[in-house]
Formats: structure tokens, C-alpha cells, sequence
């Protein structure tokens, strides 16, 4: 498959595709004239790639997860630390929710005159002080 009919069937631009190429995601077979070729399990490799970022690995966690010759190796404990980021994610996420709503719906004249906004802004305060979480 040409570069074109990659960037077609993926979805991703040209210039995507080559940024990938040149952090080691994704590797050409060739060239016809100017324009690259790959391999139709190309295709595969993006969705990883993608099933990567949508899981908030950086681009260079992803590289390391593809050895030589294309081959998988994906570290399990590199898996479960991300999981856990992504549960604290969800927790901090889920309190600024509830929150939100609360200010939404409170009874009181001024949001500062809430006992319940005021502590969500203590805690905010704290984590600001020790940094984000």
C-alpha cells in the first residue's frame, strides 16, 4: 500500500504517518517514486498505536512496545501502572464531577457561603500546594 491509501484507510494524514515512521512506530517496505510503501498490516500497527494513545502512553512508550522486526512486547507491568493512572484519573475526575454538580444545584446565596464548596476549594488549594496528583 502506498502512503496515500494508508493515509485513506487509517484515517491519519500523510505528515501523521510520516512523524510515525520517523519515532519508529511504523516502518516502509519501499518507495514508488516518491511516495512510501508498507506492508497491508500496516493498518494493524496504527491501531495499536492508536489503542496506545488512547490509553495515554506517549509515543516513545509505544516505540518500546514494538521490537525488532515489528514483534510485540509489551512490558505487563508498564500495563498495570498505567491502569492505575488512569484510576486515580477516573477518581479525581468523578470528585470534580460531583462537585460541579453540587455548585450547580447549591442552595446557598454565594457558592464561598457553602460549607461543601469550601471545602472542594480547600482541597484544591492543598493539591495545588503539593502539585497535581
Amino acid at each position: 500500500m502506498d502512503i496515500a491509501q494508508v493515509a485513506k484507510q487509517s484515517g491519519l494524514p500523510a505528515s501523521t504517518l510520516r512523524y510515525y515512521e520517523e519515532k519508529g512506530l511504523i516502518q516502509s517496505i519501499g518507495r514508488r517514486g516518491l511516495r512510501r510503501l508498507f506492508d497491508r498490516d500496516i493498518l494493524d500497527r496504527l491501531s495499536l498505536v492508536a489503542l496506545g494513545r488512547n490509553a495515554g502512553f506517549s509515543l516513545e512508550e509505544i516505540a518500546q512496545m514494538f521490537g525488532p522486526r515489528g514483534a510485540l512486547h509489551i512490558d505487563r507491568d508498564q500495563l498495570s501502572r498505567k491502569a492505575e493512572e488512569i484510576d486515580h484519573s477516573i477518581h479525581r475526575l468523578m470528585a470534580m464531577r460531583d462537585g460541579l454538580r453540587h455548585a450547580a444545584k447549591c442552595p446557598a446565596t454565594h457558592h464561598l457561603e457553602c460549607p461543601t464548596f469550601r471545602r472542594i476549594v480547600a482541597v484544591t488549594r492543598k493539591r495545588g500546594a503539593r502539585g497535581k496528583r
